[in-house]
C-alpha cells in the first residue's frame, strides 16, 4: 500500500513504484527506456516499478501500486496506441472492403465469361470463379497496415517512445520544423558553472573549493550549481565555519584560516572595487549570472553561472539538421540568454521573452508560413502549444498536463529521441506503402491468372495453387512488417 517502505535486494525487481527512502544502487530501466546501461539512484529518487535493481539494497517508500504504477500506465498507453487508426490505416480498410466486392464481382463475371460468351462448361467456369475468389482474398490487403502499426507501436514503447495519438505520429514524417521549449527541454533546467575566470594567478580547482566550500551550507539555486561542479570535478570541499549570508548579495566564511566571500560584482562597485576585467561584460551580456570569489580581501575569480546545457542537445539538434529539419527555440529569458543558447547549440532562429501564453501564437506563426511543425516540451505552459503543433512531444519527467496534451512522450526525457520519432515514423510509412504497393501488386496480377487469361499458353491455375498465392502473399506482408523490428536510428 502506499506508504508502506519495501527492501529491495541486489538482482531484484523493484515491485512498486516508491521513492528511495535508504541506500544508492544501479537500476537497469531497459524494459521502459531501451537503454540496458544503469541508472544511478540514491535517496529521494523515484525507483521505477519493473526496474531490476543493481549491486545495493535499497529502501523504497510506496507510492503507487497496481494499475496506478508508472509500467502500468506505459503498457495501457500502448494498448490504446495500437487501437487508434491512421489515415493510411483507414484507406487500407476501405480498399480491403472494395476488394472483397471487386472480388464477388470478377468472379461471377468469370463464370458468366467462361459459360456463356466462351461456351466453357459449367464445371470449369465455377473452378474459375472459385478460383478467382480464393486468390482474391483481402487478408494482406487488410492486414498490411495493422501489421506495421503493431509492430512499430512496440518498438517504439521499448526505445522510450509512448505514441498516445497515431494519425499525429504519421504525420511526423512530413515535418519542416521542431520548436524546442527551452528550459527543462534543451536545458537541465538548473543552475550551473559554465565558466570560471581567473582574477589573479592560481589554480582553478583551488578556487573553486574555497566556493564550495563557503557556499556548502547555503540552499540558494547558485550554491547547489557552484557546489554540485566541485563534485563533478571530484575535488574533496573543506569545512567551513563562521558562515555568514549577505542579504541579496552573497556569502561571507571562514575557510581555515582564510576569510572567504562570495558576492555580485555590483555589490563590489557600489564598495569601490569594482571588477574591470573584459570577461565579466562579456559574461553577463550573455546572460549569465556571475559572482566573485574574494580570499582575504582580495578578488581571484569570477564564476558565471547559467542554466546548463544538456550535452544530448547539440547531438539532437545536429541529427534533426541531417533529416532536413529546421530547428527553433522558445524562451522567456532574455534576447541575450537565447541568443547564447542557441549559437551553442547550432539553433539559427529563436523566440526570446515568450510569455507562456503566448507561446501557441509563436507555433501558429510557424503553420501560417506554410510549414508542419513539431513542439517539444515539459512544462504545464507548454499544453496549449503542444495541442497547437502538428506533432506534440513531451518530455517524459515533464508535468502531467504536459504529457496528457502531447502524442508523443519521451520516456528519457532525451531530446535526441525526437530524431527517433521521426526517423521511426519514415520507416513506419515506407513499410505501409510496401505491404500496400505488395498487396494491390499481387492482385492485379493473380486475379487475371486466377480467371484463365493464361488458359492459351497452356497454365491454369486450380483453386489449390490460388490458396497457395494467397497465403504467401499475407505471409510475404506480415514477414515485411516484421523486418521493421531491425530499425535503427542513425548514432
Amino acid at each position: 500500500q502506499p506508504g508502506d517502505r519495501v527492501i529491495v535486494r541486489p538482482g531484484a525487481k523493484v515491485p512498486v513504484d516508491g521513492e528511495i527512502t535508504e541506500g544508492s544502487s544501479g537500476f537497469n530501466e531497459a524494459m521502459l527506456t531501451g537503454e540496458s546501461r544503469p541508472v544511478t539512484k540514491g535517496a529521494g529518487a523515484t525507483a521505477i516499478g519493473g526496474a531490476i535493481n543493481g549491486a545495493n539494497a535499497v529502501t523504497i517508500r510506496v507510492t503507487a501500486t497496481g494499475d496506478a504504477t508508472y509500467l502500468s500506465q506505459v503498457i495501457e498507453l500502448v494498448k490504446k496506441a495500437q487501437q487508434t487508426r491512421s489515415r493510411t490505416q483507414d484507406i487500407a480498410n476501405r480498399a480491403a472492403a472494395w476488394l472483397t466486392y471487386i472480388a464477388l464481382a470478377v468472379g461471377v463475371g468469370t463464370l458468366l465469361v467462361w459459360w456463356l460468351v466462351l461456351d466453357a462448361p459449367l464445371n470449369f467456369a465455377i473452378e474459375r470463379m472459385v478460383t478467382v475468389m480464393v486468390v482474391a482474398c483481402p487478408h494482406a490487403l487488410g492486414l498490411a497496415v495493422p501489421l506495421v502499426v503493431a509492430v512499430s507501436t512496440s518498438l517504439s514503447a521499448s526505445n522510450g517512445l509512448l505514441i498516445r495519438d497515431r494519425a499525429a505520429f504519421e504525420r511526423a514524417r512530413r515535418l519542416d520544423a521542431v520548436v524546442f521549449d527551452k528550459t527543462g527541454t534543451l536545458t537541465e533546467g538548473r543552475f550551473g558553472v559554465s565558466d570560471i575566470v581567473l582574477l589573479q594567478e592560481g589554480d582553478e580547482r583551488q578556487e573553486l573549493a574555497f566556493a564550495a566550500a563557503a557556499e556548502s551550507q547555503s540552499e540558494h539555486p547558485i550554491a547547489h550549481g557552484i557546489v554540485a561542479e566541485a563534485k563533478r570535478r571530484d575535488i574533496a570541499i573543506p569545512k567551513a565555519s563562521d558562515v555568514r549570508n549577505i542579504t541579496g548579495e552573497g556569502i561571507v566564511a571562514t575557510v581555515g584560516d582564510v576569510h572567504v566571500r562570495i558576492v555580485s560584482p555590483g555589490h563590489l562597485a557600489r564598495q569601490g572595487n569594482a571588477i574591470t576585467h573584459e570577461r565579466l561584460g562579456q559574461l553577463e551580456s550573455a546572460g549569465k549570472t556571475v559572482v566573485v570569489l574574494e580570499r582575504d580581501g582580495r578578488a581571484r575569480a569570477l564564476f558565471a553561472l547559467a542554466d546548463i546545457v544538456r550535452p544530448e542537445s547539440r547531438e539532437a539538434i545536429a541529427e534533426l539538421t541531417r533529416l532536413g529539419i529546421r530547428s527553433v527555440m522558445l524562451t522567456g529569458d532574455a534576447r541575450g540568454v537565447a541568443e547564447s543558447v542557441s549559437k551553442e547549440l547550432g539553433i539559427s532562429e529563436y523566440f526570446a521573452e515568450v510569455l507562456p501564453d503566448q507561446k501557441s501564437e509563436k507555433i501558429q506563426e510557424l503553420q501560417a508560413r506554410g510549414l508542419s511543425v513539431a513542439m517539444v516540451g515539459d512544462g504545464v505552459n507548454d499544453a496549449p502549444a503542444l495541442v497547437q503543433a502538428d506533432l506534440g512531444v513531451a518530455i517524459g519527467a515533464g508535468t502531467d498536463v504536459a504529457v496528457e496534451s502531447a502524442d508523443v512522450v519521451l520516456v528519457r526525457s532525451d531530446p535526441r529521441d525526437v530524431g527517433a520519432i521521426l526517423g521511426l515514423s519514415r520507416a513506419t510509412y515506407r513499410k505501409m506503402v510496401q505491404n500496400l504497393i505488395w498487396a494491390t501488386g499481387y492482385n492485379t496480377i493473380a486475379v487475371p491468372m486466377a480467371a484463365g487469361i493464361t488458359f492459351g499458353t497452356g497454365f491454369l491455375m486450380t483453386p489449390a495453387i490460388a490458396a497457395v498465392f494467397m497465403s504467401a502473399s499475407t505471409v510475404i506482408v506480415a514477414i515485411n512488417a516484421q523486418l521493421l523490428r531491425f530499425y535503427r536510428r542513425h548514432a
